[in-house]
C-alpha cells in the first residue's frame, strides 16, 4: 500500500482534515494525497505557494522571516504551516519549501527541502537533503515521498 493511502487510512479513522501549502514540491504532495479515492472526506485545502509574496500575502510569513532566513529555511516553513492552519482551520497542516535544481537558491544547494507538519498540539520540523546533481523532476519525487512517510509517522503518533 503506497504512504498516501495509509495516510488516508488514518485520517479517515481518526475523522481528521488535512492542508497543504507547498513551493519546491509544486503541488505533487496534494496531488499525491488526492490520488486516493474519497479524498474529498479528508483534504481540506491545498496551496502552491511558490514566490515569496504569495507566501507573505497568503500565510503571512513575515518579511523579517524571508529576509533574514530565506523562503528555503525552517524558520519559513513553520510560518507556512502556521499560517495555513490559520487560514483553514484544518487539523494537520504541511509545508514544503526548498530548492529543487538545477541551481541553488539563496545561498543554498540544489537538493535542500525544510517541512513542517502541525496540527492537535504537535508540531515536527525537518530537513530533507539530496544530492544536488539529481535531476529536478526526481528530486520532487523523492521530497514529497519524504515528507509522506514523516506524515505518516506524524499521524500514526497522535
Amino acid at each position: 500500500m503506497k504512504e498516501e493511502e495509509k495516510i488516508g487510512q488514518i485520517l479517515k479513522a481518526k475523522h481528521l482534515t488535512i492542508a497543504t501549502t507547498e513551493s519546491c514540491t509544486g503541488g505533487l504532495l496534494s496531488s499525491k494525497l488526492t490520488d486516493v479515492s474519497g479524498s474529498s472526506d479528508y483534504v481540506k485545502l491545498n496551496f502552491v505557494t511558490y514566490c515569496n509574496e504569495a507566501k507573505h500575502n497568503i500565510l503571512g510569513v513575515s518579511n523579517q522571516t524571508l529576509s533574514k532566513f530565506g523562503a528555503v529555511s525552517q524558520e519559513c516553513s513553520i510560518e507556512m504551516a502556521q499560517g495555513l492552519h490559520n487560514i483553514t482551520g484544518a487539523d494537520i497542516c504541511v509545508s514544503t519549501t526548498g530548492t529543487a535544481g538545477p541551481s541553488g537558491a539563496e545561498g543554498k544547494p540544489a537538493g535542500v527541502m525544510f517541512s513542517t507538519i502541525c496540527g492537535l498540539g504537535q508540531q515536527v520540523s525537518f530537513e530533507v537533503n539530496l544530492p544536488s546533481n539529481t535531476p529536478r523532476i526526481k528530486m520532487k519525487e523523492q521530497f514529497a515521498e519524504a515528507v509522506l512517510k514523516k506524515l505518516e509517522k506524524f499521524l500514526e503518533k497522535i
